[in-house]
């Protein structure tokens, strides 16, 4: 049985916009994005099943504009609390690795982390900061990969006339 939305969130599995609500977030990101060219604060309210609303403060506004954006360019989002304290399974799940191979970063001190008794626990921003720097890493490697495969001549086959 698949887990609820909320039970994902709780989780930090990353969401993403099914297939069949595509267009939809794609039009309330359109919606979103005329919002905010408007330049002023935004005023909008959410309306309930029953027809109860209640006005959007801005600041839940702009992370709900910044969630569609993404969701509208086809990625998924994780809603992760600053200042939070994780697991290291929750971190491991951020990170998309398995505990046993975060556990070793953190031994290899590449991520910051305290113990409680038995058990680590990390700053989420820590973990985002290593995300980066990874992610960072990979894409200088691709980078590199691809102009030394230039420079040797490769993917011939791709070169146009």
């Amino acid at each position: 049985m698949a887990a609820s939305l909320e039970d994902q969130l709780r989780r930090m599995t990353p969401v993403s916009a099914p297939d069949d609500q595509q267009s939809k977030v794609g039009e309330l990101s359109r919606l979103l994005q005329a919002v905010h060219k408007q330049r002023q604060a935004p005023v909008c309210k959410l309306v309930g099943p029953g027809g109860e609303s209640t006005e959007i403060p801005e600041s839940v506004f702009r992370v709900l504009e910044r969630v569609v954006e993404v969701l509208a360019s086809g990625n998924a989002v994780t809603v992760v609390p600053v200042g939070k304290e994780l697991t290291t399974q929750q971190a491991a799940n951020l990170l998309n690795v398995s505990r046993q191979y975060l556990v070793r970063l953190l031994d290899q001190g590449e991520i910051p982390f305290r113990r409680t008794g038995k058990h680590r626990r990390l700053r989420v921003e820590d973990v985002l900061a290593y995300r980066e720097r990874r992610d960072r890493a990979r894409h200088a490697a691709l980078d590199d990969l691809a102009r030394l495969s230039e420079e040797a001549g490769g993917y011939s086959e791709l070169e146009q006339d």
